[in-house]
């Protein structure tokens, strides 16, 4: 008794698998539909370990989903949604070819809408899922903040980008979890430590960016939308979590409270929003709480070693908690003036984030605390080669000291940020060099001082060494230590009592010596530094032939001037 014929390419890995167009007609949608549909559940193509098996034998390119994920599709009531709105567009393009306004308006008011709420519920279960996908929406949601309005995407989302984005960044200067910073070309990176999550993300500069040709736009259009229902969730559980108003609110509302006492809400409530908005993006004001934090509530919790943790481990992470509380309080106390032609938002952004104070001129933004002649004042931030006229009690330092500062999680030294200073190198916080790894010397310079030490200072080092090896010498060395200095001391005593008595000091004058420069030996040295480089830069495969070339030549020179003898 036979059974049925078992068909080829119709059992095994084939059936998990259907190609793009037959999951399309089986869905009934079209091709930028169907791919707005699987960016917004987050089902993407799959590349079948057998292609050919699966292609029926065919070799031809073709884009493969899983079976399961487009039955999963078939149930999903945006589906309908999309029917719905492709029917709206074509009644209303009828409508307007008719020139029955009425209908047009008609139509307009009842336009199908949807919510992703469903969507982000079902792909991130838990609230950390979503912090944990957090990084491209935070990058995408900034990106699409600083577009142009120029109609390459709707001002409405540019809107909402720019208010969800400047609500997170409040969350990170309140919550104070901002951690690196590093300046690239591409934009600032910046990540925060929120809810034990790592969060990183990029910003670009203002006024950075063109827009591209060959971008599809409906493309990132479609992965925004579902990016800011994403982020307006998380900004209200987080907001939630510090006992924030949400929508926020800024601190001191009291004219917005008698407006809607008196019930004059009417315009008043549009611009109220709109004044709020622009206060937030400034970054200097403080949020409202729904209830005040009450200091004698707060409840000083036990600390319990995790399973499995030895004590140096216990040690070790108290140290790190003790240094990221240490760093929340970087600029706690010092207050920072920004000229005009500093980038204003992330500056800010990172002081606040530190605990620092921060204000600008009045005519840059909304938002300024208090005047450029404030004696408080403590560091000036200016981009500019030379100031005519400073104030003394305050450093002047250039952008790049807040960013580094941040990333070596101390007050560097105020020295190498002067105005007109060639600035150090900006180095990256997100490199970190394992054993064995070359560090560049500016790394070693402050990893030695955030030991506490003294970099720089080799000569002192070497003489400690010096002095400890040479034992025999100490009492000689003290004596000859004692004499300088108090020839020191009556050279100085003479110099102070000629200057209270008004006389002009002794100054030495040295004549100068003309030095003359060889040009044929610096032609000869930098032809000799350009062999070497390019000896350097040559590929394995050359370099052992050149060198073997080089070797006989060498032996040939050896063996006409050291002939062999008989």
């Amino acid at each position: 008794m036979g059974g049925l014929e078992k068909k080829k390419y119709e059992r095994g890995s084939a059936t998990n698998y259907i190609t793009r167009n037959k999951a399309r007609k089986k869905l009934q949608l079209s091709l930028a539909d169907f791919r707005r549909l699987c960016i917004l559940k987050g089902i993407y193509p799959h590349e079948p370990k057998h292609k050919k098996k699966v292609n029926k034998g065919s070799t031809a390119a073709r884009t493969f989903y899983l079976l399961k994920d487009i039955k999963f599709l078939l149930h999903e009531p945006i589906v309908n949604k999309f029917r719905e709105y492709k029917v709206f567009v074509r009644k209303l393009r009828k409508a307007y070819g008719k020139s029955e306004w009425n209908a047009v308006e008609r139509l307009k008011e009842n336009k199908p809408s949807y919510k992703l709420d469903h969507i982000i519920k079902e792909r991130y279960p838990t609230f950390i899922d979503a912090l944990r996908d957090l990084d491209d929406a935070l990058s995408m949601c900034f990106l699409f903040a600083t577009f142009p309005r120029t109609g390459k995407c709707h001002v409405q989302t540019i809107q909402l980008c720019r208010r969800l984005t400047v609500e997170f960044l409040n969350y990170v200067i309140a919550s104070r979890s901002l951690r690196k910073v590093f300046l690239s070309i591409k934009g600032i990176y910046y990540q925060a430590e929120v809810l034990g999550q790592p969060i990183t993300w990029i910003a670009p500069y203002a006024f950075a960016h063109d827009h591209p040709t060959d971008v599809d736009y409906r493309v990132m259009a479609t992965f925004t939308e579902f990016y800011t229902t994403l982020l307006g969730f998380v900004n209200f559980r987080l907001y939630q979590s510090l006992n924030l108003h949400y929508p926020p609110k800024v601190r001191g509302g009291g004219h917005r409270r008698a407006l809607v006492a008196r019930g004059e809400v009417t315009l008043a409530a549009g611009l109220g929003d709109r004044s709020v908005i622009r206060k937030l993006s400034a970054l200097s004001a403080s949020l409202a709480r729904v209830v005040a934090p009450n200091p004698e509530d707060e409840v000083q919790v036990d600390e319990f070693p995790a399973d499995g943790e030895s004590a140096e481990q216990e040690a070790a992470r108290k140290k790190e908690q003790e240094a990221a509380e240490k760093q929340k309080k970087l600029f706690e106390g010092l207050r920072f003036f920004l000229n005009r032609e500093v980038p204003r938002e992330p500056i800010a952004f990172i002081i606040r984030c530190f605990g620092g104070d921060v204000s600008w001129d009045k005519s840059v933004c909304i938002g300024a605390t208090y005047d450029v002649r404030d004696p408080t004042i403590t560091h000036q931030i200016v981009d500019r080669p030379s100031l005519g006229k400073q104030v003394i009690g305050r450093y002047y330092l250039q952008p790049q000291w807040v960013f580094d500062s941040v990333n070596a999680k101390m007050c560097l030294p105020v020295a190498d940020y002067f105005p007109g200073v060639l600035l150090p190198p900006h180095l990256s916080p997100f490199v970190a060099e394992k054993d064995g790894d070359y560090i560049p010397p500016e790394k070693l310079k402050l990893l030695a001082l955030q030991r506490g030490e003294n970099p720089g200072n080799g000569e002192e080092s070497g003489e400690e060494e010096e002095e400890e090896d040479s034992d025999e010498d100490d009492d000689d060395d003290d004596e000859g230590e004692e004499h300088s200095e108090k020839e020191d001391e009556g050279k100085l005593r003479k110099l102070e009592e000629q200057r209270s008595q008004g006389k002009k000091l002794p100054v030495k004058v040295s004549t100068g010596t003309v030095r003359l420069e060889d040009k044929q030996r610096a032609a000869q040295e930098e032809q000799s530094e350009e062999k070497r480089l390019a000896i350097m830069m040559m590929k394995k495969r050359e370099k052992y032939l050149y060198q073997k070339i080089m070797f006989g030549k060498k032996r040939k020179v050896r063996e006409v001037l050291w002939p062999a003898r008989g």
